[in-house]
């Protein structure tokens, strides 16, 4: 998918919304775990009523792989449901280098048809770049997380004040472009985000942290907004597990069209 594809699909919806599908078994409304496969019902029923108000999904692969060899062809089962023309993520975060790295890429890219996938910066270029060798796919780089580990070495300054994320920020530019290479940016980052807005101002940001985690959506369009909207705002909890009774994906789909409401005016506060 391209930039102006999604950007499109911005524009049609009026909304930025990313659903994160984060199907933990153990949280799943009781009446779907007597199915053969309740983590494949659950984000069916999800994808069905949230779509309308998607512009992307965001499958966490940990909740898939600790099913084992059954969760993977969940996870290829539920990239399948996703409409074409809405952006999915795999949020993998991968994070090698060399072969290993173009295999990794290879299972999201090719045998699953993900647009793209996260992928730690830890390891430097190498690790990164196999993923921006695939026409029309996307490398998603962690820049500035929201978790509070984060600051343990996100936030580290060097001999001239420069944070670590800046620096990430600065040096991965050169290895992709804003057609290919989007950046994490936690939403309770929102002092920050105008910050890395001025680094990388082409580029689209995934921002988790809306919602359950406290991260303000109105402050993230403000900071981050460009002239492509150029955000991707994510929420899981809020939207998937807002009930767990029988009728959770039409209770979800009032909570994502809450979002997508509030959305739809940012977008015409600072686009229109």
């Amino acid at each position: 998918m391209t930039r102006a594809e999604l950007f499109a699909q911005i524009q049609q919806k009026s909304s930025f919304l990313c659903v994160g599908l984060d199907p933990d078994l153990e949280k799943l409304p009781d009446h779907l775990k007597n199915e053969a496969d309740p983590i494949f019902s659950f984000c069916q029923q999800i994808i069905e009523e949230t779509a309308d108000f998607a512009v992307a999904y965001k499958p966490n692969t940990a909740f898939f792989e600790a099913q084992g060899a059954k969760g993977w062809d969940t996870l290829a089962k539920v990239e399948a449901l996703i409409p074409k023309q809405i952006f999915s993520i795999a949020d993998a975060k991968r994070g090698d280098i060399g072969n290993t790295a173009t295999r990794y890429a290879e299972a999201f890219f090719k045998n699953m048809n993900f647009d793209s996938i996260t992928v730690a910066p830890y390891m430097g270029k190498d690790s990164v770049t196999p993923f921006l060798e695939f026409d029309g796919k996307w490398a998603i780089l962690l820049a500035l997380t929201s978790n509070p580990g984060s600051l343990d070495f996100q936030l580290l300054q060097d001999a001239s004040g420069k944070a670590l994320y800046q620096t990430v920020l600065e040096k991965s530019q050169g290895w992709g472009s804003p057609e290919n290479l989007m950046y994490v940016v936690g939403a309770t980052r929102g002092e920050l985000i105008g910050e890395v807005r001025k680094q990388v101002p082409e580029h689209f940001l995934l921002v988790p942290g809306v919602g359950a985690q406290g991260g303000s959506l109105a402050d993230v369009a403000r900071f981050g907004m460009n002239s492509y909207c150029g955000l991707l705002v994510n929420s899981s909890r809020g939207i998937i597990y807002a009930s767990k009774e029988k009728d959770f994906a039409k209770v979800a789909r009032k909570e994502a069209q809450k979002l997508q409401e509030e959305m739809s005016e940012l977008l015409n506060r600072y686009l229109l």
